[in-house]
């Protein structure tokens, strides 16, 4: 039986690469987003490449702790073993602390970091009782650079960073890794309508390939970080 990858956010830009690249490999995946289009989309362009591979897909707001649990419980009823956890959702409204629009902390931390804590939980006994696992959880460049009109974002994605060092520490015993992505500027929907160059942004596929290079590493070793950044530096 394949692998099983899990990734949230998956519909789209880096979550989208990392389905594709591990697929490629033989897994199979299982994938959620918030609109069922954009999911049925990624079935449908995906399965028609990848036959030897199966993608689940389940709609759900991972904001929302009560689909989070649902969300949890599709994976779960699934009787599958979780190779990867890729706790990826998540959004970047830009704004400054001062002016940001009220309420953007909360919700931004319900989609950047809680989404990745609650779903991690819920999924913590499954990967205990497996004595095996990854956690790859999507940070940024923001999570260790404050940076003008970053606001409750760059807050978000710091305390991510905190979460997936924690996380790390206490899951030692039971084999599973944590690894924290941290990517520059990535030519995904966030950027759409932007006039930079495309030269000027990393390809979300070469996120997915270091993720996955990230996994292939002998259980012996752990990766803890990732920081890949565009060559000519930061946008």
């Amino acid at each position: 039986m394949n692998k099983l990858i899990v990734v949230t956010g998956g519909s789209k830009g880096i979550g989208r690469s990392i389905i594709e690249r591990f697929m490629a490999a033989g897994f199979d995946a299982v994938a959620c987003a918030r609109k069922t289009d954009d999911l049925k989309r990624l079935e449908t362009e995906t399965t028609s490449k990848l036959k030897e591979s199966k993608l689940y897909t389940f709609t759900a707001d991972l904001a929302q702790p009560e689909q989070v649990k649902e969300f949890a419980s599709f994976i779960t009823s699934l009787n599958r073993s979780i190779t990867v956890l890729v706790n990826n959702a998540g959004y970047f409204v830009p704004g400054s602390l001062a002016d940001e629009p009220e309420g953007a902390l909360e919700q931004m931390m319900d989609a950047n970091l809680f989404s990745a804590y609650r779903l991690t939980r819920c999924l913590l006994p499954t990967l205990k009782q497996q004595g095996h696992g990854h956690i790859f959880n999507m940070c940024s460049v923001a999570s260790i650079k404050a940076y003008a009109n970053g606001g409750s974002y760059a807050v978000t994605k710091f305390a991510l960073l905190g979460f997936s060092k924690c996380l790390r520490e206490e899951l030692k015993p039971w084999n599973i890794r944590v690894t924290a992505v941290m990517p520059g500027a990535t030519l995904t929907a966030s950027w759409q309508g932007t006039h930079l160059p495309e030269e000027r942004f990393m390809k979300a596929e070469d996120v997915a390939d270091m993720v996955y290079a990230c996994w292939a590493v002998s259980e012996r070793s752990v990766v803890e970080e990732i920081l890949i950044r565009p060559m000519q530096g930061d946008i």
